[in-house]
């Protein structure tokens, strides 16, 4: 294939930006970006988990970790510095990390919402519009990793987080239609339940037994995100839906 695609590519030193690499999804996506040969960018909260991610990461390729708050402000400028300095370029910008929390509208918080809006949306809106001249520079890509309550919020106590989700969905089909001329591709994926800590604590809100056997596994998301970055120049995969084969009554 040619084009984008990342085999084959002779570019000496690809660089990818991944927001919550400390686990589930965002972990298995950082790594298998570093054995294609990327030097990984690692964000995160938790200092422990990233440098478990990088631990795997490094045998690859190179893995750098940013332990900050996403909703904190001025807390990319370590980012920023390393980017436009050491690596010097970004190709893949990948968000993943994010926050939910499920309570009937009568009675959830407003202080949880918010927290939502700031995880969910502001940061990753945020990250993006700082990162975008490099990514313009390189032709590119970013991957949003979204909920299926995006494109259907029919499930009681999801309205806060349903609602955020939406707005990823808004900010990812914007930025497409905005920078698609200057080469850049725009990915948005919609999982179903994933077999993540999120999870797992969601299952335990809900009282159900968490059976991570049963759901979707992040290695199978972060395959299903590599084969659309290989795609050649010439294709481009805007939305992706991934559900589990095995569903529980009402997902």
């Amino acid at each position: 294939m040619g084009g984008k695609q990342l085999d084959g590519d002779s570019r000496a030193c690809r660089v990818a930006v991944v927001t919550g690499a400390g686990g589930g999804v965002g972990r298995a996506i950082a790594i298998a970006l570093a054995r294609k040969g990327f030097e990984a960018c690692l964000l995160g909260r938790d200092p422990s988990k990233l440098a478990a991610t990088a631990a795997v990461a490094r045998p690859f390729s190179a893995a750098t970790e940013f332990q900050l708050d996403l909703t904190a402000k001025g807390t990319l400028q370590p980012l920023i510095e390393h980017l436009e300095g050491g690596a010097g370029r970004l190709d893949v910008l990948v968000h993943c990390a994010g926050v939910i929390q499920q309570d009937p509208i009568e009675r959830a918080r407003l202080t949880d919402f918010d927290l939502q809006y700031a995880t969910n949306v502001r940061a990753p809106y945020e990250v993006t519009q700082r990162l975008l001249p490099l990514l313009m520079a390189a032709r590119g890509q970013v991957v949003f990793i979204n909920s299926s309550v995006a494109l259907t919020a029919k499930r009681p106590d999801v309205g806060q987080y349903a609602a955020t989700k939406h707005a990823l969905k808004a900010i990812a089909d914007s930025l497409r239609e905005e920078v698609n001329p200057k080469g850049i591709r725009v990915l948005s994926v919609y999982l179903g339940r994933t077999a993540t800590p999120m999870q797992e604590a969601i299952c335990r809100q809900e009282g159900r037994a968490y059976r991570p056997e049963t759901l979707l596994q992040p290695e199978d998301v972060a395959s299903v995100v590599l084969h659309a970055l290989m795609l050649p120049q010439t294709a481009e995969v805007t939305d992706i839906s991934i559900r589990p084969m095995a569903r529980p009554k009402g997902n």
